[in-house]
């Protein structure tokens, strides 16, 4: 059976991210992501040229970050990630390998500074102050998922959606808003 160009590459990253999200990047291996996609090794270096760059095509996320009204920015931005992060345990591994793997680490700066800096410019008027203020939201919200989902400290892993909210929504506001 012959595949388009199109679904071998599919296949590949659709075997890539899981593999990626069962082994984390330092264990999984060309071969093991070539197995699980039933292909020959080779054809994942064909489409992909080696495992960083295999790696930076599975772990393409959009965030799909609403459109917040600005006085309530803060806890809606902790909302709606607390459920991107629930929904795609793909993002759980980018954050985990993130810590240890510079092209992880690479990729979670390139998702958070192209998508939630927008936001912050949008919400604030201010594009001189953004950056700061974009990176120290994220540091709230990496520090929630790292928290909550990786390291799975209970009082964090018990707390509802509304408390999570209550809790950091007001220190993103004040990032945003100061």
């Amino acid at each position: 059976m012959r595949r388009s160009s199109t679904e071998t590459k599919a296949l590949i990253l659709a075997a890539a991210r899981e593999r990626f999200a069962a082994d984390g990047y330092d264990k999984a291996t060309i071969r093991a992501i070539a197995a699980d996609a039933r292909i020959d090794p080779a054809m994942v270096m064909r489409y992909f040229g080696n495992k960083e760059k295999l790696f930076a095509a599975a772990a393409v996320f959009d965030l799909e970050l609403p459109d917040l009204p600005p006085g309530q920015a803060g806890g809606g931005l902790v909302r709606h990630f607390l459920r991107k992060w629930e929904a795609d345990e793909g993002l759980q591994v980018l954050l985990r390998t993130g810590v240890t793997n510079e092209a992880a680490a690479e990729r979670m700066r390139t998702i958070l500074g192209g998508q939630v800096l927008p936001v912050v410019v949008k919400l604030t008027g201010d594009p001189e102050r953004a950056p700061a203020r974009a990176s120290l939201v994220a540091s709230q919200l990496l520090g929630l998922a790292l928290t909550r989902y990786i390291l799975k400290f209970p009082p964090m892993v018990a707390m509802s959606e509304e408390e999570l909210v209550a809790w950091l929504g007001p220190t993103i506001q004040r990032y945003l808003t100061d």
